[in-house]
């Protein structure tokens, strides 16, 4: 992919899954991008995301990023609140492709009603903190110290993470 090739989006497949997981393993290895230390398998992941919501960015065949979401509740007050991850392929990064996951993401959302998109970012990914920031993520505040890394570069220490979330204002208001 060149900076001028033109990112498509699509829903998100099971045969996406080796590309997804491998992505995801690059995320875990920056030791900034989740508290994970292995990805979930490919039935993990499915039960836990909801399909309607799951997108891959794609060159051709070539999987460049994903996003995907989780229910935060199941209690019905909080129907419209969702969890969202967003990872790109190292070779894919500055490219736009997390801007267009999170146009199709907010696009997908707000026409089920979402009105809630929310997240956590280390203070130290400010990649993530500024794309999200351009898509109308706002910060919420910051947990201190909430989880303790078990590998990576930052193994054995105690991590901050900023909450985000984005409210929708065409639904929910």
């Amino acid at each position: 992919m060149t900076d001028d090739t033109p990112v498509a989006i699509r829903p998100m497949v099971a045969a996406d899954w080796p590309s997804v997981e491998a992505t995801y393993r690059e995320g875990i290895a920056t030791g900034n991008a989740t508290f994970e230390t292995e990805p979930p398998t490919w039935a993990a992941f499915d039960a836990a995301k909801l399909p309607e919501h799951r997108f891959v960015a794609v060159d051709g065949d070539e999987v460049l990023g994903w996003v995907a979401v989780s229910p935060t509740s199941a209690r019905p007050v909080y129907r419209g609140v969702v969890e969202h991850s967003v990872y790109v392929a190292a070779a894919a990064r500055r490219r736009g492709v997390g801007h267009v996951l999170l146009d199709a993401l907010i696009a997908s959302t707000e026409a089920a009603g979402i009105w809630t998109i929310q997240s956590g970012i280390f203070p130290e990914n400010t990649a993530s903190r500024a794309l999200h920031a351009r898509h109308g993520f706002r910060e919420i505040g910051i947990r201190e110290r909430v989880g303790l890394m078990m590998s990576g570069p930052w193994a054995g220490q105690w991590r901050d993470n900023v909450l985000i979330e984005r409210r929708s204002n065409r639904t929910g208001i």
